[in-house]
């Protein structure tokens, strides 16, 4: 008898707790680093095995009545990255888009399970988004004037950068910092060039022997130093071939504005990882040409960047487009110019730049399995309204990402290789939004990421990359196939049955007898980690897919008849350089009588303004305004013809 009941107990107190693991423990509430625009938050679970928990998400400006609906954060854990061995905690993570810089804002984070909660199912709190850096008032302010200046000067007045920002001395006294810029200062740099001999022992810029601006003084939030164009014309800083020339790694909060920086290697140099890195560097209205980088950060400590307005333009070829497509004419891949910016760390926020002539565009440092402390990992990273031309490998790229990464609203025409990249993103969300994507071989490159959003875009090429997505959702996207020889138009899945696919357009390419290949999981798994990433179940048309996998039941197939003139661009040639298109030639406008209007569904805080029965698909909605692309001070994309 006690032997019976026992055994009863047993397996009672078994069965309750298997039921209780699908039952979910709410933990610790993460309020990342607010950027200009976008909210983030992370929210630590355990149990939820069978994944039916949801976390809802209320927000309004602090004051107001009415709540509005935010996306649903999104659920991860258990996910698999191969390229950095990581396995993504359980948690759900996610983002508020598009508020106003400065603004305090409540949120309100609602999670639910229907088996069951333990701990706070209701989190409320409130965050001000950040403002734009600006200069504080009551400074000193110092005026710069290039060698050669034969003009009155305004005083207190300094011949060269360093003269005014440390009372740096020449030859052997150019590290002996007399007296250093503090928090809140200006230094108005007056018109000139500004460029260095670093061969001459007794240079006047102090930028002896290694050519660089070594800048160590510490601004703050509130009063940052201020290094800034006077407005008397053309400042330019030449590096006349030097590693670097703005070294900032121990500079934090620090303006530049209005400079035109070029012949360098590194513009500037903001962080190494493992060793030292700035935080607050903002570079704003400035013009960075003739460089091998723009911006660079690799260490995680570095937060709160804001990279807005600038102009930057490599050295690779203005008139072919040359990469990974095209080995046998790139020859050894040379990186005659790798990347405009690449940031590791949080906070950061790079919007309306103009990028051109790289290698890639705008990347998150490829960091690898991410560090465990907080602080230190990359969070809370906006990249919007950029413009970017002509690249050897990638316009965007994600990787190294871990949660809340923002690629909303970018135009990228001519890359060599992909369009926007994820390899990987651990955990995410990793959001891609309204982002275009015009004449590059692959359109997506999803290299084993984990939590990709991917809504509104609009890609004219074709999406066949195969290294398969963990935890994907795709939403009211339009992929046109360019035509190209035996090409699939889409590849979609990857190893979690929950990813999902729904309400996407595709324009099929003509003459392939394979237009959609699935990477799902095999029947009744859950998660497929196993199966050869090669493998996959082809159809000929997306209603085939729907059919089989119960993914796209809403999508449709259209045509480029849909927009007011839209023609693809050639289909990428291997054995050729690939055609340079321009974007002031392109429309990206739906037409009003399209398959592609109202053809969308509904997402909170992404298209609430929709007009019609509907939200269109793509990035832009018929009736509303283009999104502004790079610098808002430029009438024209500053891309060479």
């Amino acid at each position: 008898m006690k032997s019976l009941t026992a055994t009863f107990l047993f397996v009672l107190l078994t069965t309750l707790g298997l039921r209780a693991e699908n039952a979910v423990r709410a933990g610790a509430l993460v309020v990342e680093p607010p950027t200009l625009i976008c909210l983030g938050f992370e929210w630590e679970i355990a149990g939820d095995d069978n994944r039916n928990a949801t976390v809802e998400v209320g927000y309004r400006p602090a004051g107001e009545s009415t709540w509005k609906e935010g996306l649903p954060l999104l659920r991860m854990g258990g996910e698999r990255i191969f390229r950095a061995p990581y396995t993504v905690p359980d948690r759900f993570a996610g983002s508020i888009l598009d508020l106003e810089p400065d603004t305090e804002y409540e949120v309100r984070l609602t999670m639910n399970d229907p088996d069951g909660l333990t701990g706070q199912a209701v989190q409320t709190t409130k965050v001000r988004t950040r403002g734009e850096p600006k200069a504080a008032s009551g400074g000193r302010v110092l005026h710069v004037y290039p060698p050669d200046w034969s003009e009155p000067k305004q005083e207190p007045s300094f011949t060269g950068l360093m003269a005014a920002y440390a009372e740096a001395g020449t030859g052997d006294w150019n590290v002996v910092f007399q007296r250093k810029v503090g928090p809140g200062d200006i230094i108005l740099v007056h018109a000139g060039l500004y460029k260095g001999d670093r061969t001459n022992y007794v240079d006047p810029l102090s930028t002896t022997f290694d050519g660089a601006y070594l800048l160590t003084a510490r601004g703050t939030p509130d009063k940052p130093i201020v290094i800034r164009a006077a407005g008397d014309g053309e400042v330019i800083f030449d590096g006349d071939g030097a590693f670097r020339l703005f070294d900032v790694m121990a500079a934090d909060y620090h303006i530049f504005e209005g400079l035109t920086i070029r012949n360098t290697e590194v513009a500037f140099w903001a962080g190494v990882k493992d060793v030292a890195g700035s935080k607050g560097l903002t570079v704003r209205n400035c013009r960075i040409e003739n460089v091998g980088v723009g911006i660079t950060t690799q260490y995680a400590g570095s937060k709160d960047f804001y990279i807005a307005d600038n102009v930057f333009l490599g050295r690779d070829d203005r008139t072919r487009v040359l990469g990974w497509a095209n080995p046998g004419i790139y020859g050894a891949h040379p990186l005659n110019s790798y990347y405009a910016v690449k940031v590791y760390g949080s906070g950061h926020v790079i919007a309306h730049n103009a990028v051109a002539f790289f290698h890639d565009g705008i990347s998150v440092c490829t960091h690898g399995v991410p560090e465990p402390e907080q602080e230190l990992k990359a969070v809370a990273i906006d990249i919007y309204n950029n413009d970017i031309h002509v690249t050897g490998d990638d316009f965007i790229e994600a990787d190294g990402g871990v949660h809340n990464i923002r690629v909303m609203r970018n135009r990228g025409v001519n890359a060599a290789h992909t369009g926007l990249s994820a390899q990987p993103i651990f955990g995410g969300p990793a959001y891609y939004i309204r982002n275009i994507v015009y004449n590059t071989p692959v359109a997506l490159k999803f290299n084993n990421p984990a939590g990709v959003i991917v809504y509104h875009n609009t890609i004219i090429a074709e999406n066949r990359t195969a290294q398969r997505v963990s935890n994907a959702h795709f939403r009211n996207n339009l992929f046109l196939g360019t035509d190209a020889p035996g090409r699939a138009i889409s590849v979609l899945g990857g190893p979690t049955a929950y990813s999902s696919y729904d309400y996407n357009g595709y324009r099929p390419n003509r003459g392939a007898a394979v237009q959609y290949v699935w990477l799902g999981p095999r029947p009744g798994l859950q998660v497929d980690y196993d199966s050869p990433p090669d493998q996959g179940r082809r159809f000929r048309t997306l209603a085939e897919l729907a059919a089989a996998t119960g993914q796209e039941t809403h999508g449709i197939e259209l045509d480029y008849d849909i927009f007011e003139s839209l023609r693809p661009p050639v289909p990428p040639d291997s054995s050729k350089p690939g055609t340079v298109y321009h974007v002031v030639d392109l429309n990206f406008s739906l037409k009003a009588s399209g398959k592609a209007v109202d053809a969308g569904v509904r997402l909170p805080n992404v298209n609430d303004q929709f007009a019609g029965t509907a939200p269109d698909l793509g990035a832009y909605e018929v009736g509303q305004t283009a999104p502004v692309y790079g610098p808002r001070w430029l009438e024209e994309p500053p891309f060479y013809r």
